[in-house]
């Protein structure tokens, strides 16, 4: 299965980002849902009182500058028949780079973090097939040259959080 790829690295909190007025709504407004319809984007932009090209921009600038770290679905996985898996390994710091590339060739890897623990390096996994999973953590382990810990998700939380803008 192969899923969409977010990067991210623990950094520092950055200064607060400027926001204009219209960039305030589109977070605000999209946080909670996105219309399902043959125009998503241009129906989105309608109840923002823009146009397709203009919310386009706007969130590609906020990927751009680090406001929005992701913008696209979460999927329940689980109801197609896969799995996700939250995985951890140390990745030695002369090695963090060559890790990080063996680690993400795998299109299993849906995307992962740097952290500031022994366990530096952490990833989720998504397969088709639950199966799937102890055989792709191997090929991924030997490909990477560090041990994988596999944490799988024994129950859900639907938390929706929203954040004001």
């Amino acid at each position: 299965m192969s899923a969409a790829r977010t990067r991210s690295v623990e950094t520092a909190p950055a200064a607060p980002a400027a926001l204009d007025a219209l960039d305030r709504r589109i977070v605000n407004a999209l946080q909670g849902g996105f219309p399902l319809t043959p125009r998503p984007y241009a129906d989105a932009a309608a109840a923002l009182g823009t146009d397709e090209a203009t919310l386009l921009a706007r969130l590609r600038a906020m990927l751009a500058r680090g406001v929005l770290t992701r913008f696209g679905p979460l999927y329940q996985i689980e109801r197609a028949g896969g799995r996700f898996v939250l995985c951890a390994c140390h990745a030695p710091a002369a090695r963090l780079e060559a890790v990080i590339a063996a680690i993400n060739a795998h299109p299993e890897v849906a995307h992962h973090y740097a952290r500031t623990h022994h366990f530096n390096l952490w990833f989720v996994l998504a397969v088709a097939h639950p199966g799937a999973v102890a055989h792709t953590l191997a090929r991924i382990a030997a490909s990477a040259g560090v041990e994988v810990l596999a944490f799988p998700k024994e129950r859900e939380f639907h938390v929706h959080l929203h954040l004001q803008a």
